[in-house]
């Protein structure tokens, strides 16, 4: 995946908006948008502060396999988690744990 797919994929899970992404980072909206589209790519300091401000390293950002997780998928499950409250990450796990508990009756 490049950036843009990537950053899109953030804005789509945490139900933010382009404007406002913009506007929390002090961007302009059209810089932002060609990032979206894949025209340009941001500098290493503006990487740097998408990455805290979804809570993500800048390797997924960049789609690059660190060795610490197997895949993308397992990625995104990690940002979700840690973009979740405390409270709602122990309950996200527990609901994780009770599908495993259900799948592995189902086999």
């Amino acid at each position: 995946m490049q950036f843009g797919d990537i950053l899109r994929e953030l804005l789509d899970n945490h139900d933010i908006s382009q404007k406002q992404l913009a506007k929390d980072m002090n961007i302009a909206a059209s810089t932002l948008g060609n990032y979206i589209r894949n025209i340009r790519e941001p500098d290493f300091e503006t990487l740097k502060q998408f990455a805290n401000y979804f809570k993500v390293s800048t390797d997924y950002l960049l789609d690059r396999q660190t060795g610490f997780t197997a895949n993308h998928l397992e990625d995104e499950l990690l940002c979700v988690f840690r973009s979740l409250p405390d409270s709602q990450q122990k309950m996200y796990l527990e609901q994780g744990k009770v599908l495993l508990k259900f799948l592995k009756k189902s086999l």
